[in-house]
C-alpha cells in the first residue's frame, strides 16, 4: 500500500527483527495483487494472495475478463489463497448484491484453483454465513481475517471448516467481547494478522500499523488463553502452514 512506498524494506526487515518468519500479503484489486506478488517474489518468506476487496467490486465491468486475470495471478507459485473478498455493510462502498455475487466468483475460483480464502465481514454475518455455506466452502477451506463478529459466527465458520483471524483491536481497552472470542476459539483455528497500515495494537495504536507488531497481538492471545508465547507461535505456524501449505 502506499503508506509503505517509503520504506518498505525497513519494514521487511524490522518484521523479521521482531521474529516474524512468514508473511502474507494481501491483494485487494488487481494492482494490488500484482503488486504483492512482486513483493513475495522478492523474499524468500513472503508469500501474496490475490483477489478483490468488496469496497472495490463496484469497479468490475466484466466479470469473465477478471476471472481470467485472478486465475493467471494465482498461477504463481507465491500465491497461496484468494482475497481478500467478502462482504463489507458498513461503508457500502458497492453495492451488496455486487459484493454477494463477486464473493461467489471469488469462492469458485479458489475451489477450481485448489486455494484458500481469505475472507473479509463487515457487518454483514448473516449473508457472509449463507454464502460460505451455499458455496460450500469447507471444500476448500479459509479464514475469516480481522474478525469482528460474534461468538455464534466464529462457531458457524468454524463449523466449515475455516480459521478464525485476530488483529490488533484484541488489545484496545473495550475489546471485551471480543477477548471472549478469543478465549473460546480453540488454539488449531487460531491465525494472528496486523491488518497493516490498520488497526494498530497497543502500544502503537494510532500509528501507522507494521508486520512487526503482530507480535502484540500474540502476546495478548497468548495472555488470554494462560499459555506461553511459545505455544501460541507454534499453534499459529501450523495452522497457517497447514491453511496456505506454506512450509515452516
Amino acid at each position: 500500500m502506499p503508506d509503505f512506498e517509503a520504506d518498505q524494506s525497513a519494514v521487511i526487515q524490522r518484521a523479521t527483527e521482531a521474529g516474524i518468519s512468514r508473511l502474507i500479503t494481501i491483494g485487494t484489486d488487481i494492482e494490488d495483487s500484482r503488486q504483492a506478488i512482486a513483493i513475495a517474489e522478492k523474499y524468500d518468506f513472503i508469500y501474496a494472495a490475490v483477489g478483490i476487496h468488496p469496497h472495490d467490486v463496484k469497479d468490475i465491468t466484466d466479470t469473465d475478463s477478471i476471472s481470467v486475470i485472478i486465475k493467471e495471478l494465482a498461477s504463481n507459485k507465491k500465491v497461496v489463497a484468494l482475497g481478500e473478498t467478502g462482504l463489507d455493510y458498513h461503508y457500502m462502498h458497492s453495492p451488496a448484491k455486487t459484493q454477494q455475487e463477486h464473493f461467489r466468483l471469488e469462492i469458485f475460483l479458489a475451489k477450481s484453483l485448489g486455494l484458500p480464502v481469505i475472507v473479509h465481514s463487515r457487518e454483514a454475518k448473516e449473508d457472509t454465513l449463507r454464502i460460505l455455506k451455499e458455496e460450500q466452502i469447507e471444500s476448500t477451506c479459509g479464514v475469516l481475517h480481522c474478525f469482528s463478529g460474534d461468538i455464534e459466527m466464529a462457531e458457524k465458520a468454524m463449523e466449515m471448516g475455516l480459521y478464525i483471524s485476530f488483529s490488533g483491536v484484541i488489545t484496545f481497552k473495550k475489546a471485551t467481547n471480543i477477548l471472549d472470542i478469543v478465549k473460546a476459539v480453540p488454539l488449531n483455528r487460531i491465525l494472528i494478522e496486523t491488518d497493516a497500515p490498520f488497526l494498530s495494537p497497543v502500544p502503537h495504536r494510532g500509528k501507522r500499523n507494521e508486520p512487526a507488531y503482530v507480535k502484540h497481538v500474540a502476546e495478548k492471545i497468548a495472555e488470554v488463553k494462560g499459555i506461553s508465547l511459545e505455544e501460541l507461535g507454534k499453534a499459529v505456524m501450523n495452522n497457517a502452514s497447514r491453511l496456505f501449505n506454506v512450509p515452516l
